[in-house]
Parts: structure tokens; sequence; C-alpha cells
């Protein structure tokens, strides 16, 4: 009711504000329209005009094309910066002066003025989500536009702010949630296809499974990321298992490990805004607390580099990774079929078993950390890298990413801060005696320049 309430509030200052405005259009918006209309926005004092432009912008920009959102991205980038004047007296009065005041003066000059005007444009109704969207626009022209990097950087800076922790609630999902919420759970789900609700209900509803979302206040039953979890009796080496249709559920109360099998963002908007690690702490604690008994906490991960990763390997013209004999047994995993042939199988499994560790262990990317993003996150959040698991999943996606490998990262709570410390400080990767064990007879590999970050 209150939700309805401050709606019925704002929609009502919005529509005074616009019977003040009094804008018309003649003619088809442009990124340059828009511009002037920011400008606006920013000159603008009254409480109830600066809302309705707000929204009249954001309206404006959801008709523009992708020609004229680019033309306001760069006006974004040229004309909404900080205020040169203002910054270089504000910088000459602090070397004059460095006190507090004069540094507090000369932090405000630096601000760009586009940040003000993310501000405001956040006040209208609907705003953030608007905002988000609109990143992800951003986001989507940066490789083409590099000169856009610094209206990034400010959209990331407010959007940390507005999603930090203690704006987000966790909410377990479940058969009784609204039905819009669970078709956007099916609609996000990044990593393992939810194919309709019968395989939902297989996700949510047996006792021995679980999945927990992150929401916000200003995006109202629309998930910023989820988890799905599985409560198991013991570390699970494929994923077949987890997700088949006709599995039986466990018993609860002999489920001694909670598995992390998939773990979605579900924001395009909201790339870079780190919200994972508390998704998974937080789940950890609500895991804890309903099971005493569980034991491991552990993910089933793919990864999705990997098969990249060593197929560069054996296009370059000399690999520090590979021995003289790998090539012969790799070019068994180019027939389509291969993993259903267990002689072939058996060959190929020491080498991509291998490879794997050294891709975990010894690869780094040209940023010095590991290759793969998803090792990156769970090892930034203090996990280890527990067991590789061969033909993990078969299906065609895993073929095509990582040879059917999969990987098991274990959170021990009693070790998360001093390996994330370690992780964080000197690039030291936590692994398990049996994935160091992999690396036997691997080549004396020098740390190497691998994918890209």
């Amino acid at each position: 009711m209150t939700s309805y309430f401050v709606n019925d509030v704002l929609s009502t200052i919005v529509d005074r504000g616009r019977a003040i405005v009094e804008r018309g259009r003649d003619r088809r918006p442009s990124g340059r329209d828009l511009a002037g209309l920011a400008e606006d926005l920013l000159s603008g004092r009254g409480e109830a005009t600066g809302v309705a432009l707000a929204r009249d912008l954001l309206d404006t920009y959801s008709t523009l094309d992708s020609a004229g959102r680019t033309a306001f991205f760069r006006a974004l980038a040229t004309k909404f910066g900080a205020d040169q004047a203002a910054l270089e007296k504000a910088a000459q009065a602090y070397v004059s002066d460095p006190s507090e005041i004069a540094a507090a003066r000369l932090h405000a000059a630096s601000e760009p003025r586009r940040q003000e005007l993310i501000r405001r444009l956040n006040r209208a109704p609907g705003g953030t989500a608007a905002l988000v969207a609109m990143r992800e626009d951003l986001l989507s022209r940066l490789r083409d536009h590099p000169d856009f990097k610094p209206v990034d950087s400010d959209f990331e800076h407010l959007l940390s702010s507005w999603f930090n922790r203690g704006f987000l609630v966790l909410r377990r999902i479940d058969w009784s949630m609204p039905a819009a919420t669970l078709e956007k759970i099916i609609r996000y789900e990044a990593v393992h296809a939810i194919n309709g609700w019968d395989d939902l209900r297989r996700r949510i509803d047996p006792p021995d499974r679980r999945l927990y979302a992150f929401f916000h206040p200003a995006l109202v039953d629309e998930p910023l990321i989820f988890v799905e979890v599985a409560l198991t009796a013991g570390i699970p080496g494929a994923i077949g298992p987890i997700l088949a249709e006709n599995r039986q559920p466990i018993d609860v109360s002999q489920a001694t490990t909670a598995v992390f099998y998939s773990i979605s963002n579900c924001q395009a908007g909201l790339r870079g805004v780190s919200f994972g690690n508390f998704l998974i702490k937080q789940v950890v604690e609500e895991l804890e607390r309903a099971f005493p008994a569980l034991k491991s906490f552990v993910t089933l991960s793919p990864a999705p580099t990997f098969r990249r990763w060593v197929e560069a390997q054996r296009s370059a013209e000399t690999s520090a990774m590979l021995l003289p004999a790998d090539e012969a047994v790799l070019a068994l995993t180019d027939e389509p079929d291969w993993a259903g042939d267990n002689t072939i199988a058996e060959q190929v499994r020491p080498v991509l078993t291998r490879l794997a560790a050294q891709y975990y262990l010894q690869a780094k990317s040209d940023r010095g950390t590991p290759p793969d993003p998803v090792a990156r996150f769970h090892l930034g959040n203090g996990a280890r890298l527990e067991r590789i698991d061969f033909l993990g999943d078969p299906s065609p996606k895993g073929m095509a990413d990582s040879y059917g490998l999969m990987v098991n990262y274990l959170y021990d709570p009693k070790l998360i801060e001093r390996q994330h410390e370690a992780y964080a400080n000197a690039g030291e990767v936590a692994a398990s005696s049996a994935v160091k064990k992999l690396l036997r007879g691997a080549p004396e590999a020098p740390l190497q320049i691998a994918l890209s970050a």
C-alpha cells in the first residue's frame, strides 16, 4: 500500500510538472535534442518541474534509435564533464591553501556534471530501472566508442552506491512467488537453461532444492542475481544427476553438502556492481540456520573459456603448456562424439585434466589474473579450487565451452577470509592437493599471458 501511495504522489508531481513545462514535440527527437533537455534539467530548481523534466528525458530517450542514443552518450562525454574553469580555480585555491575546506571544494569542482544529471534522472518514477537499461545500452557501445568510458565510470560509481548491500533484500524463490517473477527467473537463467515451468518446479519445489535471489526496492519483482542450490550427500562431479527429470529427492536430514550449481546475474546494466559475494555469504548463513547438519558448501561450476584457451595453445607456434604427445590426444576431441566412446574418453582424460590444472594454476590473463571469469569470481570471494570434474557437463554447450569439464570450488567459512586476502594481495590461487597433483608431468611452464580478462 505504501508503494502504491508513493507512486501516486510521484505521478501527481510529474503531471503537475509537465503542465508547468508544457513541452511539445513537432519532430522526431534526437540525441542532440536530448542534450538540450539535460541542460534544462540541470539548470532547473523546482522539484515538480525537475521530476517532470527527468521523466520527459527518459521517455524521449526510449524513443531514440541507435544513432540517436549514441549521439546522446557522445554529448554526455563531451559536454557534461567537470566545469574546467571552476576546477582550475579550485585547484589553484587548494595549492595556495591546502585545507580541508579547500580540498572539499576541489572535490566538488572535479565531479562531472553528468553525475548530477544521473542523480536527477533517478528521481523520476521508474528512473532507477530506466538508468540501468540506459547503462546496458552504453556498455554495448564501449568497444566501438572507448571515449564513452568516463561516462560509464560515472554510471558505475552511482549505481554501486544505489545497489550496495544495505539496500538489497534476499528472498527465497518458491512456487508462491508472483508468476511474473518466476517467468523472469526462467528467462534470466544463464548457466543451465530452464526449460519451462515443469523444469522450474523441479529446481525450487523439492525439499532438497533451494533458489535465492537478491532484490532492490526500486526494481520491484526484478531479481538482480540468483543462485540455485542442491542439497546432497556429497560433492557432485556432474550436473546431469542434479537436473535429471526423474531424480528422487533425498531426505534433507541426510544432506551434508550444499551445492551452488548455478549463479545468474540478471541485469546487464549492473555489470561491475558487485553483489554476488554478498549473495553467497548470506545464502550460506541461511542454509546453516535451516540445516545445521551441513558440513560443506561447494559450487559445481562451468569453465566457460577453457576450450578456447586450449585451442589457443594448439594453434600457437610454440606453447609452454603442451607436451609433445598432447596434440595427438587432443586431435581425438575434434570428433563430435568422442565423449561417448569410453576408450577415447579415457585416453583424453589425463591430458585434459592436466591442462585444466595448468589453466587454473599457471595461466594468467593480460591483467595477471586467472583467465577463467568464474574462477576469478569464486577465488576472489575466498573459495578454494577443490576438484576438476571430467565430463561433468557433456551437453552441447558444455562440450563447446570446456570439453564438458566442470569445477568444484569449496567455501570453507574458516578459511574464506585468509584465502580472499592471499588472492587479492598476491594473486595466490587456493587449490586442493588433488588439483595440484594433476600438474605432475606437466611442462615446467612459466606464468604466461593467456586470454584477455
